[in-house]
């Protein structure tokens, strides 16, 4: 069970960093790195959800939604960095 839920972890922040490469503004951040960043950013997400205590329902669109604004958070910062 845990292998399987990695695996969708894995392909809701691919999707979400995808999604989030292609909606913000700004030079992209390339294919391998908007996947990583998706990932990593459903973490992220996550984690911060839950440290401020919003809860949303489990299921696809929910985790993608967790993952789109982590992925965001974290694509984002990663454009700021890579301007200086």
């Amino acid at each position: 069970m845990i292998f399987k839920q990695m695996i969708v972890w894995v392909i809701v922040g691919a999707t979400a960093g995808l999604l989030v490469d292609a909606v913000t503004s700004g030079k992209r951040v390339g294919l391998l790195i908007a996947i990583v960043a998706g990932i990593i950013g459903g973490f992220l997400g996550g984690w911060l959800f839950s440290l401020f205590g919003f809860e949303l329902a489990s299921g696809f669109i929910p985790d993608l939604i967790v993952a789109f604004i982590g992925g965001a958070i974290l694509l984002l910062v990663l454009r700021l960095i890579r301007r200086r």
